[in-house]
């Protein structure tokens, strides 16, 4: 962010109980598991869930067989909705399929190799984290997985599968200062509950702040003017699907960038990477990334666009908000020359047909470092530097500091 002065931004996370992402995960676990036999699928699977019931749909092509009940309860199960305190527990819930076929006018132009779909798509980076994404996202996402992690360890064992956060940095002259707010928001049982019955205990507040979100923060991050809001309405007893219904795809913005970067406005869940919804923005995103490793710039911002049926993506814009090594024009020119853009070339160079999903559908999409996140890897970063001529100055620069 270059922005003078003084600011403040705010980013959120949800853990993977919230409802929204117990459809995200039940639409890419679908995908999931028709890729494991049939890996030319064409898949675009939503999912809704409300009290007692789930439901799913959407239009599948596929060779395969899922039994969508055991999936959905399996799922579920594994989120940690199997404990009747909650409300909503996976034995008991009700699921409805109502999945279709794909319409034969929209898989005449994929099978020839162009996009699924219109639309525009973007990618990111900033040399602000290890992970080159903004800090209040990844300290959000890492604040729920945090509260996840303790949850399935019964270390604090009241806390239910529903929960957020939320985070707001100050920064000044573009650099992250100190969290100036913390916002924890999360399920628990009523045995945590004071005398009034309104509010968590003071103990449990502070159980929860020294617990979750000291160990995330650490202490550069803290100070003694950092406010903590620990369930700010008092209590969270009811929540999941009891509380509020989900819907696949609602949470576009903590699966990206925290609000900090555009969104083109397509969801990923539930799609198979011939839509460029979420396989371009896993491209644009590989390339943005690339680009800052490489030392093209310190921030980058970059579109693809694409029309429907067409292989080239009919726009590429680069914009490294004042922190270009090179031309961006140049950069631009780069990019078309190391990057397979088409759909094909996206689904080749990612490895997106194989089962990967799931693990995607919560505590966002980019900025993680497990096993088949392909589009986080710097591969290309070097063929890059190298190419802007910025890898010479770089080894002459080294060779003259040794000299020294």
């Amino acid at each position: 962010m270059h922005r003078h002065g003084r600011c403040y931004f705010t980013s959120e996370s949800v853990t993977e109980g919230h409802p929204d992402k117990i459809c995200d995960q039940i639409s890419d676990a679908v995908l999931d598991e028709i890729f494991k036999d049939d890996p030319m699928a064409r898949v675009a699977c939503e999912t809704f869930c409300t009290r007692g019931l789930v439901i799913v749909g959407g239009e599948i092509t596929t060779k395969t067989f899922v039994d969508v009940d055991e999936l959905v309860r399996r799922v579920l199960a594994e989120i940690g909705y199997d404990d009747v305190r909650f409300g909503f527990t996976s034995s008991t819930v009700g699921v409805l399929n109502g999945i279709g076929r794909q319409s034969p006018d929209i898989a005449q132009g994929v099978d020839a190799g162009g996009a699924g779909d219109q639309g525009m798509m973007v990618g990111y980076a900033t040399r602000e984290t290890p992970e080159l994404m903004p800090l209040p996202i990844m300290l959000a996402h890492k604040l729920t997985r945090r509260l996840a992690e303790i949850r399935r360890s019964r270390e604090l064992d009241y806390l239910g599968p529903d929960g957020k956060s939320q985070v707001t940095v100050e920064y000044l002259d573009g650099r992250p200062l100190r969290c100036d707010s913390v916002v924890l928001s999360t399920q628990h049982t009523e045995d945590i509950l004071d005398k009034t019955g309104q509010k968590i205990t003071e103990k449990s507040r502070r159980e929860i702040i020294d617990v979750i979100v000291r160990p995330v923060l650490g202490k550069r991050l803290i100070d003694d003017k950092t406010r903590f809001f620990i369930n700010p309405t008092g209590k969270f007893v009811v929540g999941g699907p009891v509380s509020d219904t989900g819907v696949t795809g609602r949470k576009i913005i903590v699966d990206t960038y925290g609000g900090w970067a555009p969104h083109g406005g397509g969801a990923f869940s539930g799609k198979d990477p011939t839509k460029v919804d979420r396989s371009a923005c896993y491209m644009a995103r590989h390339i943005a990334k690339n680009v800052v490793a490489a030392g093209l710039a310190d921030e980058c911002t970059d579109q693809l666009a694409y029309a429907i049926g067409v292989a080239e993506p009919v726009g590429l814009y680069v914009d490294a908000h004042g922190t270009a090594a090179v031309e961006e024009r140049r950069i631009e020119g780069l990019i078309r020359k190391h990057f397979q853009l088409t759909p094909r070339g996206i689904i080749s160079s990612l490895k997106l047909r194989r089962p990967i999903y799931r693990q995607t559908a919560a505590y966002g999409h980019f900025g993680r470092t497990e096993p088949g996140f392909e589009w986080e890897r710097t591969d290309v970063a070097e063929a890059l530097r190298d190419a802007a001529g910025l890898g010479a100055r770089t080894r002459a620069a080294r060779k003259a500091a040794a000299l020294v």
